[in-house]
């Protein structure tokens, strides 16, 4: 069957892989020409990306994309611009075109039942990457490789305890809580929720830690703004700022600045991603806490994908090394982030 599959693909390949994808909305591709696939018979990765919304998800495609040329696998790249069905479509043509391997970022935690049986049906392997997602069968995928979304939100939470336990004096003796707002990410992704139970978990036994705003952002500046504007008008008492993403908080600080506020000063911010636009804000003293999500996955990913091309098992679950940087570091230390 694979020799046939093999086949098939070398006599027709590209004139499929043409038709498929230009039904993709938002579908480009980084591919072999014939010569080159008859040469060596690379393996084929088909890499499914949620889109391309921010800094950080930029650069998280362009390091699979490098990463892919570098080891010489064919890369089948999808584009879903922030749309499940888009997503689904992508899979369902990276079958059709008999890939080796599907690596796909899930935009949302479910539904992904139905197409990764049918890409298990086709004896294709299918990796997740960056968010997390809930299927009933878990076998229906080889594994994942990403972000501890969990791990994230409970820095958050110790960053907030370790900093009001030092204020303590600086507060209003007639002040018996600190009111939190939390701007989280697109609803229903493994991410948000991670970092949104991550975070709870380290305030359930403090109840003077309230939350008192919490709304979905979708991981945008401009609804990070927009957000600003509405949480700022409703409370004049807020003491923190937790954003699940860097581009979210951008929106947030021009808000602030816009009412005369002194964001990192007048109210603590704490953000997540560590684009360089946050390590700047962190130096200027606007936020006071950078957590990092790396985006820079696609040596380790590529590898994995070559494992279970090559019929290889591969660790069910695999975190990327991310670190924390605090308003109190030595920030000239800290290197250029590249996104």
């Amino acid at each position: 069957m694979v020799l046939i599959r093999k086949k098939f693909r070398k006599q027709f390949g590209i004139i499929i892989f043409m038709i498929l994808i230009s039904s993709l909305i938002g579908c480009s591709a980084q591919k072999k020409d014939a010569s080159q696939i008859e040469k060596d018979d690379g393996i084929i990765v088909g890499f499914s990306q949620i889109g391309a919304e921010s800094a950080w998800r930029t650069c998280n495609t362009r390091s699979v994309q490098d990463a892919a040329a570098e080891r010489g696998v064919q890369l089948v790249y999808a584009n879903a611009e922030q749309k499940q069905e888009n997503q689904i479509k992508a899979l369902r043509s990276f079958i059709a075109y008999q890939v080796d391997v599907i690596v796909f970022v899930p935009i949302v935690t479910d539904g992904w039942d139905n197409v990764l049986q049918e890409a298990r049906d086709a004896g294709i392997p299918v990796l997740v990457t960056d968010r997390k997602i809930d299927v009933e069968d878990q076998s229906l995928y080889a594994g994942f490789i990403g972000t501890d979304s969990l791990k994230e939100g409970r820095n958050a939470g110790l960053f907030v305890l370790d900093t009001f336990e030092h204020k303590r004096e600086q507060l209003d003796p007639a002040k018996d809580h600190i009111n939190i707002v939390e701007l989280f990410g697109t609803e229903g992704s493994s991410v948000a929720l991670g970092r949104a139970e991550g975070f709870r978990e380290v305030l359930k036994s403090h109840p003077e830690y309230r939350i008192v705003y919490s709304k979905s952002g979708d991981f945008l500046r401009s609804k990070g703004y927009e957000l600003a504007v509405e949480f700022l008008e409703m409370y004049d008492d807020i003491d923190v700022i937790y954003s699940h993403n860097d581009g979210m908080t951008l929106g947030v600080i021009e808000a602030m600045e816009e009412r005369g506020l002194r964001p990192g000063k007048d109210i603590v911010i704490i953000t997540i991603d560590a684009q360089q636009a946050a390590i700047d804000a962190l130096r200027e003293g606007k936020v006071n806490c950078v957590i990092e999500c790396n985006p820079k996955t696609g040596p380790e990913i590529i590898k994995l994908a070559e494992k279970l091309a090559a019929g290889e098992s591969i660790p069910r679950l695999q975190y990327v090394h991310e670190q924390v940087f605090y308003e109190t570091d030595d920030l000239s230390l800290i290197e250029p982030r590249g996104y």
